[in-house]
């Protein structure tokens, strides 16, 4: 069956253009809207589930705390990308930590949005913030490294490994859960997008090897 996606928001300006933008960018998968959770969900249960789902914060019938842990559990091979007004880090933090693989800011450019989508589909975590923040803050002077506990700097060192988070998992007895929670602190942390621009990261600061 054709992989398919499920863009889900109630902005039908913005949902018919950024299903215009995905299509362009997966012009093998099947494109379907929905204006609700509600609606998501009936057409996910009408197909096979989705390769992906991007869905608005802001949106009917969306509780983060609610929606994406049942969706993780409802869809555990779909991909969920959040893609919201919203882009403080605190509510990135809290959205990534309910399960989501993907927070995409809608004030980001297309073309990053679009990178950021290809990313998620070949398995990285991504999170993207606006090229200016909402809010302009004083510049503070930057630290030398973040600092980072034993436990982040074993799972940065097998991630750069290219290691997936099962993997990773595996090798320290851990749940994916917590993997993935530790690599989407680490993600924030560092100001990286992608795993890949975040072992880069980690490599220029001397955090690993």
């Amino acid at each position: 069956m054709t992989p398919s996606i499920i863009i889900a928001d109630d902005h039908p300006v913005f949902r018919g253009g950024l299903a215009q933008l995905v299509g362009g960018a997966f012009p093998g998968m099947a494109l379907h809207e929905a204006g609700s959770v509600a609606e998501m969900l009936r057409v996910a249960d009408r197909h096979e589930a989705p390769w992906l789902f991007t869905i608005d914060l802001l949106f009917p019938g969306m509780d983060p705390a609610e929606t994406l842990p049942m969706m993780r559990h409802r869809f555990p091979r779909s991909s969920i990308a959040v893609v919201s007004m919203l882009d403080d880090d605190a509510t990135i933090e809290r959205v990534m930590d309910c399960g989501a693989d993907a927070y995409i800011a809608k004030s980001v450019r297309a073309d990053r949005m679009v990178a950021g989508l290809r990313a998620l589909h070949n398995g990285e975590f991504v999170v993207l913030k606006p090229d200016q923040p909402s809010m302009q803050a004083m510049p503070t002077p930057p630290a030398a490294h973040p600092a980072l506990t034993e436990r982040q700097v074993e799972v940065l060192t097998m991630l750069a490994q290219k290691q997936s988070n099962k993997q990773i998992a595996r090798s320290l007895a851990l749940s994916h859960f917590t993997i993935r929670n530790h690599v989407s602190q680490l993600l924030r942390t560092m100001g990286a997008a992608t795993r890949t621009e975040l072992a880069e990261k980690a490599r220029h600061a001397g955090l690993i090897a």
